[in-house]
């Protein structure tokens, strides 16, 4: 720690311009930086308060006082805009104007620099007092440092508030505990979010405070190895962030991370968030072992009294140790090596006690699994059959998985076993639709697909599968080519056989062809369904890869999977299905009209106006509304209809539109079938969509202008700017028409805009399908010119070039 005497050459006077001068040239200095800057910053700190008190003092006549720094400036970890945290400490001798008059001489400097100060002036009693009566100060006065005056008086209340502390510790932990999760609760998991708070998420610099506190009980301790290393990492980056923002900020913004990043002298914004998540890792893992041996000593001091009065003077029962596995067993609630377990002579013990845990749904022992980590066999290559057993069942075991994962991953042992999961530990993923960080979506897929099995003849395939589709993000290019060869390799050194080397690589670089195909392209082209089938190849694998896209959705998170996608899976897995088997493609329920659709059609082609239905899907997990609406073909009809649910306030989730022939019925008749949402407020009345809809198909009613104006009374908010839109011509996936792929941020009028430059390059939209994703929208467009043709190769680059004009 830097001394005070090395921090007296920054020091111009002890007034506040001279501190002010002086802490910015310390800020400044390029060599400065990290605990170095933030014990010199304190050091500074305390010479410009010492100067303050000793002046106030001479100026009050006030003896018996001490200035004491409590919290994060009593630890001298003061990032460049922490507040100062000060106790004016005094004997209860004084008279209480000049007392006032004293900290008023202390706290006004402190304001007129505009540095934030928390403050209070007590006597010890009164501290103390406080300190049993509100946690947070228990909390800040274990870490109160002597700035100046009466040490004595400070050394005195340190002694008893750290004796309260540990004769309080059966009531206040838990109090302790409680205040951790319910803050977690409130501020999330850092290092599973893109913009984390660098103090207040699970994980960060108030969850390392809240372990130095169980550390000063005596009753717990958290592992030690990294930690230190883990709190300097997040200061760091909370000093960077203070340097780059101006203000005193823990929240780490997307737009502030690549300055954030450079100040650190790190590659980017992903090296950033990664180290961040790796700090957050080492302390959230301590912060679950410290707190787990918490509740078991809590729970064994509880049990202590009973005990006695049972045994008299027999003493303590011997700790039950029931068998899990081949050298694993059950002790106080934890999973632990037996007596007899040889690490060094068992190759496979690592996997079978992980494996035994999570079957069991027992927390592992930290001894354990640190013990395996020291002196756990490698595995021979290829793994032998039991090996992969062990993996495949540790997989399968459900939500206990994680847990396992994580405490086998915090110990350096699934690096050990898969050297590939390296590149994807900790690794962010900026799209918003993601909840987990790479490794743990791995993780949490696996999970998803443990509830699967059941569905496919190759369980094993479907969990080994999970833990590796997407094992090649990180890698140059598409993950999914990427991914391929290296789940090909890792199944090989597993000791899958060559069948099943291939079948995994398949799954695994088309992972996401289902829902992709599904959501985006025309299930009636032919040329789809076969395409589909192609990459897949057999009947088995389909129905392992129909699993593993469910489970991927599902662990992504709750905007990738719903009702609505899991039927358009669905119905292109039993058309590919029936394609593998040399059948005719099966009937499905989507490709039969419903009663209702075939009511509306009628009446379409009766009136020749819109008619429409508006009702709320019966799937639990649907979102928004199902609105059906028919209209006899005409130009216009798509821009037309999104036109008119953009004014009324109606978010599209999805929506597909196709021609409808009727037998005995002439015309056709085209068949939108959206899934809305209203923005807020209730849902429109489908009368008064219908009356606009028909406005709008008339020319009535002007959708572009009325959006306009709309646009521009409510102005874009600031924040991060979106790529620019991106429509591609999508080659070779349909024999029928030509198919354009349009990728922009989801907003209002989108699709009405498509579908206005589609019509004004003067095709006709044979059928339309659109996905959103958070904040991102992929419309996929099937199209042709007036003959009912595919488009010519370059008439069809210029329309894409026109669409992607008038989004942009």
């Amino acid at each position: 720690m830097t001394s005070v005497e090395e921090t007296t050459d920054h020091t111009a006077d002890s007034g506040p311009s001279g501190y002010a001068a002086a802490r910015l040239r310390l800020l400044q200095e390029e060599s400065r930086s990290g605990p170095s800057r933030r014990s010199a910053l304190a050091g500074l700190t305390d010479d410009w308060l010492k100067a303050l008190f000793a002046a106030a003092v001479r100026e009050t006549g006030v003896r018996g006082a001490a200035l004491v720094a409590v919290g994060g400036y009593g630890r001298a970890e003061l990032s460049p805009r922490s507040d100062l945290d000060l106790l004016l400490l005094h004997d209860g001798k004084a008279d209480a104007s000049a007392l006032g008059a004293l900290a008023d001489r202390l706290w006004y400097p402190v304001w007129d620099l505009g540095v934030a100060l928390d403050h209070s002036v007590r006597t010890p009693a009164q501290a103390r007092k406080t300190a049993a009566e509100d946690l947070k100060v228990h909390l800040g006065l274990l870490d109160a440092r002597p700035v100046a005056g009466d040490v004595g008086l400070l050394a005195a209340l340190r002694t008893s508030v750290l004796a309260d502390w540990r004769n309080q510790a059966v009531k206040r932990l838990p109090e302790l505990h409680s205040l951790c999760r319910e803050r977690a609760d409130r501020a999330g998991e850092l290092r599973f979010l893109l913009e984390p708070d660098l103090k207040e998420a699970r994980g960060g610099l108030r969850d390392v405070t809240a372990l130095r506190a169980v550390a000063a009980s005596w009753l717990a301790d958290a592992p030690r190895e990294g930690l230190a290393e883990a709190r300097r990492r997040l200061l760091d980056a909370r000093d960077a962030l203070h340097l780059v923002t101006g203000r005193a900020t823990d929240r780490l913004s997307l737009q502030e991370q690549p300055q954030v990043a450079a100040r650190l002298g790190l590659l980017d914004a992903d090296a950033l968030l990664r180290e961040v998540y790796e700090a957050a890792r080492v302390v959230s893992y301590a912060g679950d072992v410290t707190w787990r041996e918490v509740g078991r000593v809590l729970r064994a001091r509880a049990a202590r009294p009973r005990l006695r009065g049972l045994l008299g003077t027999r003493g303590a029962p011997a700790v039950e140790r029931a068998p899990l596995a081949e050298g694993v067993v059950e002790s106080d609630g934890e999973a632990v090596l037996a007596l007899a377990a040889r690490p060094d002579r068992d190759p496979v013990l690592a996997l079978r006690f992980a494996a035994a845990a999570a079957q069991a749904g027992l927390p592992v022992s930290l001894h354990a699994v640190r013990r395996l980590a020291a002196q756990a066999k490698p595995l021979p290559v290829p793994w032998p059959a039991e090996a992969r057993e062990q993996l495949l069942t540790l997989l399968g075991a459900g939500e206990p998985t994680v847990a396992v994962w994580e405490a086998l991953e915090a110990e350096g042992l699934i690096t050990r076993l898969l050297p590939d999961w390296e590149r994807v530990r900790c690794r962010p993923q900026h799209n918003p639709v993601h909840t987990w960080t790479v490794d743990r979506h791995l993780i949490e897929t696996a999970v998803r697909a443990s509830a699967l099995t059941r569905r496919v003849g190759r369980p094993d395939l479907l969990l080994m599968a999970a833990l590796l589709h997407d094992i090649g993000k990180g890698w140059p290019g598409d993950h999914s080519v990427a991914g391929e060869t290296i789940a090909r390799d890792v199944a090989a050194r597993v000791g899958f056989d060559a069948p099943d080397v291939a079948v995994l690589g398949t799954l695994v670089r088309h992972h996401l062809l289902l829902v992709d195909t599904a959501t985006r392209r025309d299930l009636d082209d032919p040329a789809t369904v076969k395409s589909v089938a192609d990459a897949v190849g057999s009947p088995g694998t389909l129905e392992v890869l129909h699993a593993l896209t469910e489970a991927d959705a599902l662990a992504t998170g709750p905007a990738a999977w719903s009702a609505w996608r899991g039927s358009l899976v669905a119905d292109l897995v039993a058309r590919v299905a029936a394609v593998l088997r040399g059948t005719a493609p099966a009937v499905t329920e989507l490709d039969i009209p419903t009663t209702e659709q075939e009511r509306l059609a009628v009446e379409a082609l009766r009136t020749r106006e819109p008619v429409l239905a508006l009702h709320a899907r019966q799937e639990e997990d649907a979102v928004g509304v199902e609105l059906v609406v028919a209209v006899p073909d005409q130009p216009g009809v798509l821009p037309a209809v999104a036109g008119v649910l953009a004014l009324h306030r109606l978010t599209v989730r999805a929506a597909d539109l196709r021609s409808l022939e009727l037998p005995d019925q002439l015309g056709e008749v085209l068949v939108l079938r959206w899934r809305v949402a209203a923005e807020y407020g209730s849902l429109p009345q489908a009368a008064r969509l219908r009356t606009d809809l028909v406005r709008a198909l008339d020319g009535s009613l002007d959708v572009p202008a009325k959006l306009a104006d709309r646009e521009a009374a409510y102005p874009r908010r600031r924040g991060v700017v979106p790529p620019p839109p991106r429509v591609v011509v999508v080659p070779e996936v349909s024999s029928l028409a030509t198919v354009m792929e349009v990728r922009a941020p989801d907003a209002v009028g989108l699709l009405h805009r498509i579908g206005r430059a589609l019509e004004g390059g003067g095709v006709r939209v044979r059928s339309a399908h659109v996905s959103t994703l958070g904040a991102n929208a992929v419309d996929t467009v099937y199209v042709v010119d007036a003959d009912g043709k595919p488009l010519p190769p370059r008439e069809a680059a210029a329309l894409a070039s026109t669409v992607q004009a008038a989004l942009s």
